[in-house]
């Protein structure tokens, strides 16, 4: 009796209900991007053909047509590596456990901000384009807030200053460098 076994050489090829399930879940990735906003496709470095397609989805009102631009979006993706698309997808609807990590880093930044001055001085020496008045102004205010028992509005300011400043690992760099940033924790 013959042995069967999937040694990649004489591997046979998929079958057309793998192929199928492949070409669907391209699909699935295609309309998440259609119910993004052009904003947030723009950033994502999508390639042009398929930022174009994406885009036109969203102008056209006719189900039939709007099936098959889906399925002209999910030829596209089978020539793009979807693994990026899928790794923004899942940080946008929070799913990331990197993006988790990523915010949590922010969070204690926060914290240690409010906490020390000397975590104000290292963050002002670790970037040195920031805007030095404006980050004392926001933990000055958010430190008053807290002990006030205020709503926490300067220390949202805070929060996004810091996001703005500390680059999600796997996105483009908006300034310095993060790996400093993760030794002291």
């Amino acid at each position: 009796m013959p042995e069967y076994h999937n040694d990649g050489a004489d591997a046979l090829p998929a079958s057309k209900s793998q192929r199928k399930r492949d070409m669907d879940a391209l699909q699935d990735i295609g309309r998440a991007l259609t119910e993004l906003p052009a904003a947030k496709l723009k950033k994502m470095n999508l390639d042009d053909g398929l930022l174009v397609a994406v885009l036109d989805f969203q102008k056209i009102t006719a189900n039939g047509a709007k099936r098959r631009q889906l399925q002209y979006i999910g030829k596209l993706m089978r020539v793009i590596d979807p693994e990026p698309i899928e790794q923004q997808l899942a940080a946008l609807r929070g799913d990331s456990s990197a993006h988790t990590r990523w915010l949590h880093l922010l969070e204690r930044w926060r914290e240690r901000l409010i906490e020390d001055d000397s975590h104000v001085q290292q963050l002002i020496n670790d970037f040195p384009q920031l805007d030095v008045q404006q980050l004392r102004t926001m933990v000055r205010n958010a430190r008053k807030e807290r002990e006030e028992s205020k709503p926490p509005k300067a220390n949202r300011q805070l929060f996004q200053l810091l996001k703005e400043l500390i680059p999600e690992q796997g996105k483009p760099a908006n300034s310095g460098d993060e790996q400093d940033d993760t030794q002291d924790e």
